[in-house]
């Protein structure tokens, strides 16, 4: 998809476990238009640009995992933290930037 003059872009910097969490799920962005390749080789140096639809997409695939027993049965590990933290900031971004 390709963005138009209206969209906004959003700025996010991930890094640490947050990403190394985020990263270990890009198979279930396959049909995100590119956003797996993305966030696969994405190092966490530079934020990067994210589009309300990419932004979609991440909160769904983050609370698909999150809720997912057989990914994170510990909901103490460190891991199922780093991942919940994530799709908190996320959803307040999405929220403070796209939501009327």
């Amino acid at each position: 998809m390709k963005p138009g003059s209206r969209d906004i872009k959003v700025n996010i910097l991930i890094t640490g476990e947050e990403l190394e969490e985020l990263q270990k799920h890009t198979w279930s962005m396959v049909e995100a238009f590119g956003l797996d390749r993305r966030i696969e080789q994405y190092k966490g140096k530079r934020p990067i640009g994210l589009y309300r639809w990419d932004m979609d997409c991440l909160i769904d695939v983050l609370s698909m995992a999150l809720d997912d027993s057989k990914e994170y049965p510990d909901h103490n590990s460190s891991g199922y933290f780093a991942l919940k933290n994530l799709s908190e900031m996320l959803k307040s971004e999405y929220d403070r930037n796209f939501e009327v």
